[in-house]
């Protein structure tokens, strides 16, 4: 069931709240267990057979982790830490069985020749986030931050339905105080105000921008995959589009959990603010995804030492936390790749911070006019970073690199050249230009303005949580009914982090 999807939208969504409502207002135990039911039924309505494993695992997590809680109360702390190992262990080899078998023996056999059968394993939708969520409750258990011990409110956090499949990310300690507090659990007007338009803005974000970027980025990445010379104009079309494709589909799906949370009461943490307006690498992962990064901060760079060891230490931790968050995102090398690139690039970040701070150099007054280029520096090497997110192999993201970089020319429909003869002194061909929107000049228009509309809105514009209310109803306005009508008549595409 997905939230873009008239099945959620119109049914089970008024059906569950009009219900968890009706039930807060006689017990909210009955109602945080109908939420638990609730949000069970959505995770079944993808896959049934899923279930018990989902089950497993909270039952397996919330028993250890009171386990871990009793013996540090007996000060019992190298019994404790034992538990939580075998806990971290049990909990990564499922995560490793299901999301990296395939990925590891197709390693192996491409490595040394061997041909050891590929189970098909079927991926758990949402493993890595109930997955990590319940890894972070563990160590919390351990460092003694947890303090609640009901199985019912803990089932509820876990499998809490506006974040079960794609995340945020979620602490203990944040979620399980909103589901004790009894005010959740009564209608409050104002609350489902802003979280209907958090949630139909996340909706528009996906319906109208998201996938319209993705159609047109698929066909550039498939020619690379299919081993196609893109030229310039085609490969940062591609690229860009994927950028923006990426960026409105998982941060509307992320406003369109916040949105829920608002509806039912319960508070979910920002998972996005303006990422693409970051001005060095530090920043954009400091707005990006902002709770898988805290999530990799605090439950592995900072165990891992951190830059408490000195300097060398610190990159070595650095490189082994992107290296490990790449390959989260996906079992494939691209993963790895892009997980290695970020890494250096944070590296080289802070080498350059600590070098203005050993050379002793202050900020000076002209320092805002190197904003620009220290933008353009970071969004262009996040775009690159995410040509190899996005491609089937390295092979493909390299061939994509090559055609940004203008090795195989710069092709333009003729017809275009017709319109604008100035253009013809830098096209080295002419003629048709497949991957280039659909190839027509109305096709090749339509890129152009897609991604100038994404520039200016990832640039230039606030982001939900800066805009004013009336500015929300103005925008409400503009894109209900446009949005609508995408959802009721439009083909459903999936979130692309379900995929992750």
């Amino acid at each position: 069931m997905l939230f873009n999807s008239p099945e959620f939208i119109f049914v089970y969504l008024p059906v569950t709240l009009v219900l968890f409502y009706v039930i807060g207002r006689y017990d909210i135990r009955y109602a945080a267990g109908f939420l638990a039911v609730a949000s069970l039924v959505f995770y079944a309505r993808w896959d049934y057979r899923c279930v018990p494993l989902l089950v497993c695992s909270i039952l397996f997590n919330f028993f250890i982790g009171r386990k871990i809680s009793n013996l540090l109360r007996v000060e019992c702390a190298l019994g404790a830490r034992r538990w939580l190992v075998g806990a971290l262990a049990g909990n990564l080899a499922l995560l490793a069985y299901y999301k990296y078998t395939g990925f590891l023996l197709a390693s192996i056999n491409s490595a040394f020749g061997q041909t050891i059968p590929i189970p098909e394993v079927v991926l758990p939708l949402g493993i890595s986030f109930f997955t990590f969520t319940q890894i972070a409750y563990l160590v919390d258990s351990y460092y003694g931050k947890v303090r609640e011990a009901s199985l019912l409110h803990y089932t509820l956090f876990v499998t809490y339905f506006p974040h079960l499949i794609a995340g945020p990310v979620l602490h203990h300690k944040e979620m399980m105080p909103q589901f004790g507090n009894r005010s959740v659990y009564h209608f409050d007007a104002n609350r489902f105000t802003q979280g209907s338009l958090l949630f139909l803005l996340g909706l528009a974000k996906k319906v109208i921008l998201a996938d319209r970027f993705g159609q047109l980025a698929a066909a550039g990445f498939m020619g690379a995959a299919q081993g196609h010379a893109l030229t310039l104009f085609e490969a940062w079309g591609a690229a860009l589009c994927y950028t923006y494709q990426l960026y409105f589909d998982f941060s509307g799906y992320s406003d369109m959990a916040i949105g829920l949370g608002r509806l039912i009461g319960v508070e979910l943490p920002i998972n996005f603010y303006s990422p693409y307006k970051a001005t060095n690498i530090i920043e954009f992962w400091r707005r990006w995804h902002i709770t898988l990064s805290r999530f990799l901060r605090d439950y592995l760079y900072i165990p891992l030492g951190g830059s408490r060891k000195g300097e060398p230490r610190r990159y070595v931790n650095l490189m082994i936390t992107m290296l490990l968050g790449g390959l989260w995102h996906g079992a494939g090398w691209t993963f790895v790749i892009w997980g290695a690139y970020h890494g250096i690039l944070l590296a080289l970040n802070h080498l350059w911070q600590a070098g203005k701070v050993r050379l002793g150099a202050v900020k000076l007054s002209f320092a805002r006019y190197l904003l620009p280029f220290s933008w353009a520096l970071t969004f262009l090497s996040v775009v690159v970073g995410w040509v190899f997110f996005r491609s089937s192999s390295f092979a493909a993201g390299l061939l994509m690199v090559k055609g940004m970089l203008g090795e195989n020319g710069i092709a333009l429909p003729s017809q275009i050249v017709r319109m604008f003869p100035m253009l013809g002194r830098i096209a080295t061909s002419q003629g048709s230009v497949p991957f280039l929107g659909d190839g027509s000049v109305m096709g090749c228009f339509e890129l152009a303005l897609m991604i100038s509309i994404g520039t200016v809105i990832v640039i230039a514009c606030p982001n939900l949580y800066q805009m004013k209310r009336r500015t929300h109803f103005l925008l409400v306005a503009l894109v209900f009914a446009f949005t609508m009508q995408k959802v009721i008549f439009s083909e459903k595409s999936e979130f692309l982090y379900f995929q992750f």
